[in-house]
């Protein structure tokens, strides 16, 4: 029987996924700044509302951080339910 289930692992999941995956998300703005300065963007969006537009720097890293937490928390979901699997499987 697995124990690792989706519903078991949730919180687990989102913990690791949105921390590493936001992680990886800044980590991408800052080599895209190194690489390309602001580029097009014609306005840094750091305050208030403006830090989550896209059309600027700032919102443009902060979706980049909320979509790699998002991606991360799927992947890790993913994996531990696989590795529950392989679990049982052995366990037989």
């Amino acid at each position: 029987m697995n124990n690792l289930t989706p519903a078991k692992t949730f919180i687990v999941s989102l913990i690791a996924g949105v921390t590493t995956g936001m992680g990886n998300g800044s980590v991408f703005g800052a080599a895209l700044m190194c690489a390309l300065g602001r580029a097009r963007f014609d306005d840094w969006g750091g305050w208030g509302m403006q830090g989550l537009d896209p059309s600027t720097f700032m919102g443009f890293i902060n979706w980049c951080m909320i979509v790699f937490g998002v991606a991360f928390t799927a992947i890790m979901l993913i994996s531990l339910n696989r590795h529950g699997e392989l679990e049982a499987a052995a366990a037989k």
